[in-house]
């Protein structure tokens, strides 16, 4: 077991997502499902309880809690991409199996679970500061999925 774990509330459905998670992401896979030794307040003997998985390297814990508690954007992932084919495909692999587009590369699963599609292009710009960091900033707030070609564009200015 790892010292640190992500642990992820789900109503029920934290082994689908989990296997979603895995099927999508490289460096990603489902390790274990556990199920409740006994009934509890939101499932019933049997019931898969916990997932463990690990999403592009870092180990998680799918709790399947109940309704109690709801994902919000104060968690994301944060995938970095190399390009824009990489980014299209997690972006669309994510918003085209019932997820939900946002603002500035994020954008939320069918789950609630928010992720933060990032191409290095614009962690780069924000890394070198000035005017650089500035207008790819600019460019990255018009943005849902972020353009890769429009942010190497405002780094050169």
């Amino acid at each position: 077991m790892h010292k640190n774990t992500i642990c992820i509330w789900f109503d029920t459905d934290a082994e689908e997502a989990a296997r979603f998670y895995a099927a999508t992401f490289p460096d990603s896979r489902v390790t274990a499902v556990r199920r409740a030794p006994a009934d509890y307040p939101s499932g019933k003997a049997g019931d898969v309880l916990t997932v463990e998985f690990t999403v592009a390297g870092i180990p998680c814990l799918g709790l399947n809690g109940g309704p109690a508690f709801r994902q919000t954007e104060a968690f994301s992932f944060q995938i970095a991409t190399d390009d824009q084919a990489e980014t299209d495909r997690y972006w669309n692999a994510i918003v085209g199996n019932g997820g939900a587009e946002s603002a500035c590369g994020w954008c939320k699963d069918r789950w609630g679970v928010s992720w933060q599609i990032t191409p290095r292009v614009l962690t780069e710009a924000m890394a070198a500061g000035g005017d650089q960091a500035r207008r790819a900033f600019e460019a990255m707030m018009t943005m849902q999925k972020i353009d890769v070609a429009a942010i190497e564009a405002a780094r050169r200015g």
